[in-house]
């Protein structure tokens, strides 16, 4: 395979992965709707937690990221931070007009947080990603490099462009659109969180 032909194919499976409902999908749209460029803030913290990642992976440190134990811990903690995350924004999007909370102020830290406690992250790059970075080592250091800018942009075009069409469409939004959108993000956060904990424990 050329060079050109995985780096495709790196684009159409990264983006099958990022568009997948998630977490930092649901923070996306919230963040979104105050700050057109969230997305792109959201892609940098997602990217301070994904590079040395990959960067792990690479050098051979995946068995530890895949311990049971590891994993574990994740769900948990992954599972509490969603719904201290989701109660909080749910609560202020119901009683609180014309804004919305529970989320950390910056984009950027939202991006680390929640990409930090994801299981799912973790799962897609033990399986998934993993396969690819064996693919890129083909190709040598470069390869890795440009797998890795390569997947990364695809993660700041698809969350750029979710909050950009949440700040543009924002105007025809009333009250109760508004409180009903974020409520649905803030479900998502909590189901997500309920379905960390049964993953820790199956």
């Amino acid at each position: 395979m050329s060079l050109n032909l995985f780096l495709l194919s790196v684009v159409g499976i990264s983006l099958t992965g990022v568009m997948m409902p998630g977490p930092v999908t649901a923070a996306t749209i919230a963040k979104g709707y105050g700050d057109r460029n969230a997305g792109a803030l959201i892609a940098i913290g997602h990217a301070v937690i994904e590079m040395p990642l990959i960067a792990a992976i690479y050098l051979g440190f995946g068995h530890f990221i895949s311990s049971p134990q590891v994993v574990r811990t994740i769900h948990i903690v992954g599972a509490l931070m969603l719904f201290y995350l989701g109660f909080r924004m749910f609560r202020t999007a119901t009683s609180v007009p014309g804004r919305i909370g529970g989320l950390p102020v910056s984009s950027l830290i939202t991006g680390i947080v929640l990409t930090g406690t994801n299981p799912g992250f973790y799962v897609w790059w033990m399986t998934i990603g993993i396969a690819l970075i064996v693919g890129a080592t083909d190709f040598g250091l470069s390869g890795i490099l440009l797998f890795a800018v390569v997947h990364w942009l695809c993660d700041l075009a698809y969350y750029e462009f979710l909050s950009m069409a949440t700040f543009k469409s924002r105007k025809w939004w009333t009250q109760k659109v508004q409180r009903i959108v974020f409520s649905a993000c803030a479900s998502m956060l909590i189901g997500f969180g309920i379905w960390f904990v049964y993953q820790a424990f199956v």
